[in-house]
């Protein structure tokens, strides 16, 4: 019992450590502690993320049916935003963490730097388009024109403001990458947080704030990030984490930048071949009615929140790998990323059972339309079975991005992505006449094929010689 005691008193102990990010050490030492210091933080703050969008919906949903297909709209054309800031943002932790290794403090800063010139950058472009042209966006994506005339407040806030959004992800990139994770989880329960309080006050109306309605939700949403972005940068500024600007650091470095550029192609590739794969088996999907659809869709809202602790693993698997090949030990970056897919596979196995027994109860806690918990429990079961192989692949596939070889991710996606998983879900589905069921297997079959590739690959052990 007493070691148990000890066992149960040290998690606590370190849990701790991760969530005030005193411990920052992560290229000697134990390598499950270093998993479990970068881990807990990322896990805690996607999580976050999750919450804040449910809330989002939970809100927006009490104003009319438009207000929720506004946001469905505008969040689609914004994953043009997600691409890029995504992209840069896994070249930001890979540079980043690449010369923290290094003990390279300065070139990290000037790192730094740079990716935040970019991110503005684009998304100043991005802004001028969606302040202009909120409602011809909308019309392109076919809304109808009482859709348009209620929405497009909403998308002119969300796209003029995406800066907040475009620097929120790249700083915390900056963050993570540094081993500082439990800053950019703070960041975002600040912005989420924020969200949360003000979501109602502007969409309701409150005081001298007036009812904006769905606008209301984008006008939160940009104040909690803008906020956030701000606590972001006084930590850069005044050098609460390893990374710190200074004011003559606010200069160009053409070449580093355009090295920022090259590491993310790849990350911006691997994002469009995902996002762009699951709309076209979201159309496949159609073909079966709107009560599958609404079974398929629950049944991946539940997985991505599941997802979690698997993604925040994966990303501390990236950031170990940067600073250990940083700090020229090739090997231990190789063991981090065994023992973290470990991890992340005994995770996953375990929701994977909770899955295939109870599904069907998991699904009628959301909607109770016996052909809705049908598909939607026949989803769960059948992705379920490949989730061993999906919490070793993801680890396997962002520890590519972390030592900067984000090209071979992207190339294994399209594979199995574009040349195996469509084309197998639309003859199983529709050719085949499986119907349903052969989206699911093709969804498994295509992890299964990542996870294997990528790790055959990772063997190979080229991402060790790459340069960033």
């Amino acid at each position: 019992m007493q070691s148990n005691k000890i066992s149960l008193r040290q998690f606590i102990q370190y849990f701790k450590i991760a969530v005030t990010g005193k411990d920052q050490e992560f290229t000697s030492g134990s390598i499950r502690k270093a998993v479990f210091m970068l881990s807990i933080p990322m896990i805690l703050e996607m999580l976050m993320e999750s919450i804040f969008a449910i809330v989002d919906i939970m809100y927006v949903s009490q104003v009319s049916v438009n207000a929720v297909a506004t946001i469905g709209l505008t969040e689609s054309v914004i994953t043009l935003v997600y691409a890029v800031a995504i992209g840069l943002s896994m070249a930001a932790t890979a540079v980043v963490a690449r010369r923290v290794g290094e003990t390279d403090i300065k070139g990290a800063s000037n790192a730094a730097v740079q990716v935040i010139f970019l991110g503005v950058f684009v998304a100043a472009i991005i802004s001028v388009i969606g302040i202009v042209y909120p409602k011809e966006i909308l019309g392109l994506m076919g809304a109808e024109p009482d859709l348009i005339a209620e929405g497009y407040g909403y998308t002119q806030v969300l796209l003029g403001g995406n800066v907040t959004i475009m620097l929120l992800f790249l700083i915390n990139a900056i963050f993570r990458g540094a081993g500082d994770a439990s800053v950019a989880m703070w960041t975002l329960i600040l912005s989420n947080g924020l969200n949360i309080i003000l979501d109602p006050i502007f969409i309701f109306g409150f005081g001298p704030v007036p009812a904006f309605g769905v606008q209301g939700a984008a006008i939160a949403t940009t104040i909690g990030r803008g906020t956030a972005v701000v606590f972001q940068l006084v930590i850069l500024f005044y050098g609460y984490s390893k990374i710190k600007i200074g004011v003559k650091d606010l200069m160009l470095r053409v070449g580093v930048m355009l090295n920022l550029i090259k590491v993310s192609l790849g990350g911006i590739g691997q994002f469009l071949i995902g996002t762009s794969s699951w709309v076209f088996l979201m159309r496949i999907m159609s073909e079966f009615g709107s009560e599958v659809l609404a079974g398929y869709t629950i049944a991946i809202r539940v997985m991505m929140f599941t997802l979690m602790p698997a993604w925040g693993m994966s990303n501390a698997a990236a950031t170990l790998v940067g600073q250990n090949l940083g700090a020229k030990q090739p090997e231990r970056a190789e063991q981090s990323v065994w023992k973290t897919g470990k991890y992340s596979a005994i995770f996953m196995g375990i929701v994977s059972v909770v899955y295939l027994v109870f599904a069907p109860e998991i699904i009628v806690l959301f909607n109770a339309t016996p052909d809705v918990v049908k598909y939607g429990s026949l989803c769960l079961r059948v992705i379920a079975a490949g989730y061993l192989f999906y919490g070793y692949g993801m680890v396997v596939i962002n520890a590519f991005n972390g030592a900067g070889d984000t090209k071979t991710p992207t190339y294994i996606n399209f594979v199995c992505f574009w040349l195996l998983q469509l084309p197998f879900a639309y003859v199983m589905a529709i050719t085949l006449d499986f119907g349903p069921a052969g989206v699911f297997w093709a969804i498994t079959l295509a992890e299964v094929f990542i996870a294997i590739i990528a790790i055959i690959w990772f063997r190979k052990g080229h991402w060790k010689r790459v340069e960033v």
